[in-house]
């Protein structure tokens, strides 16, 4: 996979490099700042970029704006957004697209390696992969009678499928059988009023369409 970081921190954009190398990935280019990002995203047109919100000059949301220009000159390019602290606006920006290949984890899920690579892995392929804190917060900002009519398991599949998780995943994790998932997901469907036919990332895009108001 050929990658493009944007990261100002140099500690961290070095740990980076090193992590997706030594993982066999390709970094073709790296960004300091908020307006290198997009030049070096057009120039190289990588299978995915890993960048952070808060970039040089203004340390505001360089990042998140480098992402959205990019995506509208290269339709579906795959994002990885990092965040020190969880932010919705941002979140629900990067996401209010509705096209897949979009990610947006904290700065911490990094050190968890496995973790982070598994989610680069899913945006690259045009999934989606959401911090389990940034789906709790827009869980619980959007409180009205179709969330608070899901169970706490449904709430807890909910959560998994916004993360990018398929099926097979949720019941693993969740200790219960692949068909229990899947009628958890149904009701889930149901209550929400949105489609049961979606299915991969649309699904998970569907759900967090609604979470986000859009």
């Amino acid at each position: 996979m050929r990658v493009v970081i944007g990261e100002d921190n140099a500690l961290l954009r070095e740990g980076l490099v090193l992590l997706l190398t030594s993982a066999g990935h390709e970094v073709v280019a790296v960004a300091a700042s908020g307006p290198e990002v997009l030049p070096a995203l057009l120039a190289h047109r990588p299978d995915a970029a890993v960048l952070d919100v808060r970039m040089p000059p203004s340390f505001r949301d360089e990042g998140l704006r480098a992402a959205l220009a990019a995506r509208r000159e290269i339709p579906g390019l795959p994002v990885l957004v990092l965040s020190q602290y969880v932010e919705e606006t941002y979140a629900v920006e990067l996401l209010g697209g509705g096209a897949g290949g979009v990610g947006y984890l904290l700065k911490d899920r990094v050190g968890r390696v496995d973790e982070f690579l598994s989610a680069l892995e899913r945006v690259a392929a045009g999934g989606t992969a959401l911090d389990p804190e940034v789906v709790t917060e827009l869980l619980t900002r959007r409180r009205d009678a179709p969330l608070d009519a899901l169970t706490p398991r449904e709430r807890e599949v909910l959560q998994l499928m916004a993360q990018g998780r398929d099926n097979a995943t949720i019941a693993q994790l969740l200790v219960v059988s692949d068909r229990a998932v899947s009628k958890h997901i149904g009701n889930i469907f149901a209550k929400l009023g949105l489609p049961a036919s979606d299915s991969g990332h649309r699904r998970v895009l569907a759900v967090l369409a609604y979470l986000n108001g859009r």
